[in-house]
């Protein structure tokens, strides 16, 4: 089975290496440091701080694990500047024309998607909906609480 390819910014690609290579080093080091000194404590049949390392150890090198595999399957796009067609790598400024508010959306892969500082996912309602439009277009998304819809005003 084919791996997922993993769509990525320059910016996005350098948080995921140095989440790397700070996973490969700092936290196996420490997790391994604590699961040393939990075993200094004695019967480890008992010992809770020895399995809430070894907890933290397999959780550490299960996403050293997704991080390899993300990076090994990334395509790196860059941030479109004079497009007329929404793209990963676009920003797109929408109204939302049931409530007349603005927003501005940066439409970035699914590894990189964090709503917080409007960075929305290609895969996404919104990131679906808008992608392949044009300056003006009205799109409905399809969410849990109804329809929304909105006109793209800019693509930058």
């Amino acid at each position: 089975m084919a791996e997922k390819e993993v769509i990525l910014t320059l910016e996005g690609l350098k948080k995921l290496e140095e989440e790397l290579e700070l996973s490969k080093t700092v936290k196996r080091r420490e997790v391994a440091g604590r699961i040393k000194q939990a075993i200094d404590f004695g019967d480890i049949s008992e010992n809770s701080e020895y399995d809430d390392a070894k907890n933290d150890q397999a959780f550490i090198e299960g996403r050293i694990i997704t991080l390899e595999k993300m990076l090994r399957n990334a395509r790196i796009i860059d941030e479109l500047e004079g497009t007329d067609v929404v793209a990963v790598g676009t920003k797109v400024l929408l109204k939302d024309l049931d409530f007349g508010e603005e927003e501005e959306y940066f439409i970035v892969g699914s590894a990189e998607a964090d709503p917080g500082t409007n960075k929305i996912s290609n895969e996404s309602p919104v990131g679906k909906a808008v992608l392949g439009q044009t300056k003006g277009s009205v799109v409905e998304v399809n969410v849990p609480a109804g329809i929304l819809h909105y006109q793209i005003l800019d693509i930058k």
